[in-house]
């Protein structure tokens, strides 16, 4: 899951970016309105974490921009205004969700998490295609009930792709759900994952569909370990 970070306050942007690795999010960060409205123009972000007070302006004139514009993407604000007057306005302005400052980066996890899930329809925490489900809160899979352990990435990829529900992903959209801006990535580290999963979960369980990307196969349990 890739997340748009708009938060100028460097050290809690640090926080929340190692905070929401950890969790398997993929997160670029941003300092200003302008970023902000430039990168979600040309990335397909799941979430966007949304700090009211910026260099160039108020977060909350960006949200409504976004909703008059048709951006459906959730937005959890952050904000250092306690009053009830403020988050009132924020949540009629078009925000999902909102944390006042000086928050707790696992209140912040799971209300995104939350958010997410309630964005998708879910009722509970996993998410599954047939006999695989994978549980974004605490980072587990099973294939026919049993465990898997999957390294970070192979567990982000595999979460991007259960996610589309069968739909075509291309290698680039599969990159953006797995690195941030800034990471560097080596020309084979898709394949090398996408060798990995197949090896854990069964050949089968991600199809390549040839000249156009990927999307989940047929579940099986023929996994080689």
């Amino acid at each position: 899951m890739r997340v748009l970070l708009v938060e100028d306050d460097a050290p809690v942007a640090a926080g929340v970016e190692a905070g929401l690795a950890l969790s398997g999010f993929v997160v670029d960060n941003v300092t200003t309105l302008d970023a902000a409205k430039g990168a979600l123009a040309t990335i397909n972000y799941d979430a966007v974490i949304l700090d009211r007070r910026l260099p160039d302006g108020d977060g909350l004139t960006l949200l409504k921009h976004w909703r008059r514009s048709s951006v459906a993407t959730p937005v959890l604000m952050l904000t250092a205004r306690d009053a009830v007057a403020s988050r009132v306005e924020g949540l009629q302005g078009g925000a999902d969700d909102y944390l006042i400052k000086p928050f707790d980066l696992d209140e912040l996890t799971a209300r995104l998490q939350s958010l997410l899930r309630r964005t998708a329809g879910q009722v509970d925490h996993a998410i599954r295609y047939g006999s695989l489900a994978l549980d974004p809160v605490t980072r587990s899979v099973t294939l026919e009930g049993e465990p898997v352990a999957l390294l970070r990435r192979e567990l982000m990829l595999l979460e991007a792709l259960i996610r589309a529900r069968g739909r075509i992903l291309s290698a680039d959209q599969l990159k953006d759900c797995l690195y941030g801006i800034d990471d560097e990535i080596e020309s084979n580290a898709l394949n090398v994952h996408i060798y990995q999963l197949r090896r854990k979960l069964g050949r089968n369980v991600i199809e390549t569909v040839r000249g156009v990307g990927y999307r989940l196969g047929k579940y099986n349990s023929d996994a080689t370990s």
